[in-house]
């Protein structure tokens, strides 16, 4: 009997949709290109209507607007970034998880469902 090998986190990927609210994305990846390039890791998000609070481990805050196709929206989905911060310590299965998401226009999740009860 042959057995099937159990398909890596590098083989198995995941598809979102390329114009979602950042908020959404952000609230599903956990992670925040700032401007300087660095990728920082998420601790917590507050949302305030149309803007909203980003904490990161390295405890610095970020207000960003929600927006479809904002510069950190396009880094993104282009994973587009300088180095990930020595302070947040982004563990190397979410950078490998993150490279292996894929981003298409008409294919995956439209990641509507994340809406929090408190």
């Amino acid at each position: 009997m042959v057995t099937e090998e159990k398909k890596t986190s590098q083989d198995k990927k995941r598809y979102y949709r390329k114009r979602v609210r950042i908020f959404n994305l952000i609230d599903k990846i956990k992670l925040w290109p700032s401007r300087t390039g660095q990728l920082h890791g998420i601790r917590s998000m507050e949302i305030m209507g149309g803007k909203a609070r980003l904490t990161t481990h390295c405890s610095k805050q970020f207000f960003i607007n929600d927006s479809l196709n904002s510069r950190a929206g396009r880094w993104l989905r282009n994973k587009w970034f300088v180095n990930v911060c020595p302070q947040c310590a982004v563990p190397d299965w979410k950078l490998e998880k993150y490279s292996s998401t894929l981003f298409r226009r008409h294919q995956g999740s439209m990641l509507m469902n994340t809406d929090k009860e408190d």
